[in-house]
């Protein structure tokens, strides 16, 4: 199991590469992998709001991308904010991956704490 405060630590580190000139929110993720890599992501405006891309989602796209199809954990912290937790949007796209373990300054979680009557490719079948 990888550490708690390592990884939020590493967060803290992707948060500092935030592109956010717009909220000035600094968000930072990492996520690791069934393997144990892990991929970093921070958060990235735009001028046209809908096309930013919070820090979750921009560390599990770079995990897929890099061939992983299942993330254990994602770790997420806010520069700006204690109280940084996932959006439902991201929470979501955690859920496709089969994400167990989530973790910010505020403590640990599960996805099934936080969604809990998640959509996912089951409901599909």
């Amino acid at each position: 199991m990888t550490d708690a405060s390592d990884l939020l630590e590493q967060a803290r580190q992707a948060a500092a590469a935030s592109y956010s000139p717009y909220s000035k929110f600094r968000v930072g993720a990492v996520v690791v992998t069934a393997d144990g890599t892990v991929f970093a992501g921070c958060n990235v405006e735009n001028a046209a709001y809908g096309s930013s891309v919070c820090a979750e989602v921009t560390a599990i796209t770079t995990a897929v991308a890099s061939g992983a199809r299942s993330i254990s954990t994602v770790a997420v912290t806010c520069l700006e904010d204690d109280e940084c937790f996932p959006c439902g949007n991201c929470l979501q796209v955690m859920r496709e991956f089969g994400v167990e373990r989530l973790i910010t300054e505020k403590g640990e979680y599960t996805l099934e704490e936080l969604l809990p009557y998640s959509f996912g490719p089951e409901s599909l079948a």
